[in-house]
């Protein structure tokens, strides 16, 4: 990629970042963000992947306070101690635990979904909120870009690999549900199927972006076959917004310092950004409702390309080859 085309990416990903905080800096200037009113979770399990930080540790302490049982998932051993001791001391519920797995490693994928398996207990929520954001050329421990193998690739597999688990814990009228947060970066994104992990060039903004949009292309055509399978499983796309997160630690300087600076203001916190997450897990609203893109709470339209049934399949078909996943979803789906 030529330094032009990077700068490029890189303006993209500010001009719609800048969109975003413009707008929620209004509507903090009109009364801000209402908490919304979730209805109890007791005897339902949830994985949360990213759940020892910002908006994945604020989604796994919103949904242990409605009662679930919550699995936390990460990559950290030493600090998820600390945090499921805060968890169960906050909401009072002891059914919240810790797993390792590393997703930027399609081994420790499959090591995690095998100890999961081993529990013997049903899995009704799955989110899919861990990530990296515009890091440095770097590849995970299976060659791939990072953002496209942590963000995109190691969800992938982890959602097919618990695909049978979600089916068997849904029911009429009670669907299991996977929540994927991608991120308005999405809209800026560009999908090059000739080139996913950014071999001919690379731009951290382009990357980012383009991990952020396969995740909405991959819940639509997820949603699509467990709706065609007649699965009481349905999959969404949450959108956080910009939130006061470490997350953007790698973001251009001038960009952090305004965020250390005024991020109180014009961000959300890690529990505002939580509650889109939350709402596509738990709400009634939402049974048996799946393929949306929601924001702040409410379903909104992704980029046009995203529709785009015949990118959503070849993706698809892709994701199933690098991760070395036979493509296997309607079986896994059907009966």
């Amino acid at each position: 990629m030529s330094a032009l085309s990077a700068a490029r990416a890189a303006l993209r990903v500010y001009a719609v970042g800048a969109a975003v905080v413009l707008a929620q800096l209004l509507r903090r200037c009109l009364g801000g963000f209402a908490e919304p009113v979730f209805p109890a979770q007791p005897e339902r399990v949830a994985v949360v992947t990213g759940g020892t930080d910002g908006i994945g540790f604020a989604t796994a302490k919103c949904l242990a306070k409605l009662g679930m049982h919550v699995i936390i998932v990460g990559n950290n051993d030493a600090k998820a101690l600390e945090v499921v001791r805060k968890i169960k001391e906050e909401t009072l519920n002891d059914k919240v635990e810790f797993l390792y797995c590393d997703l930027a490693s399609m081994r420790s994928v499959r090591q995690f979904v095998q100890k999961f398996k081993m529990k013997n207990i049903p899995l009704h929520v799955l989110v899919n909120n861990a990530g990296v954001m515009m890091v440095p050329e770097r590849s995970t421990e299976d060659g791939f870009e990072e953002h496209f193998g942590v963000n995109y690739l190691g969800h992938f597999l982890l959602t097919n690999l618990l695909l049978d688990t979600l089916k068997a814990s849904g029911s009429p009228g009670r669907s299991a549900r996977v929540v994927t947060v991608s991120s308005a970066t999405h809209y800026v994104g560009e999908l090059n199927l000739d080139d996913l992990q950014s071999r001919s060039g690379y731009s951290a903004h382009g990357a980012y972006a383009q991990s952020k949009l396969a995740l909405v292309l991959f819940t639509y055509r997820l949603q699509a076959l467990l709706a065609g399978a007649g699965s009481h499983v349905t999959a969404n796309v949450a959108d956080p917004g910009v939130v006061n997160t470490d997350l953007y630690r790698h973001v251009f300087w001038g960009t952090g310092l305004m965020k250390k600076i005024f991020g109180w203001w014009f961000s959300k916190t890690p529990e505002e950004g939580s509650w889109t997450s939350v709402y596509a897990a738990v709400s009634p609203a939402l049974e048996g409702v799946g393929g949306r893109y929601l924001y702040n709470e409410k379903e909104t339209r992704s980029l046009a390309i995203t529709y785009d049934r015949k990118l959503q399949r070849q993706l698809w078909a892709r994701s199933c080859r690098l991760t070395g996943t036979a493509d296997v979803t309607q079986d896994a789906l059907s009966g």
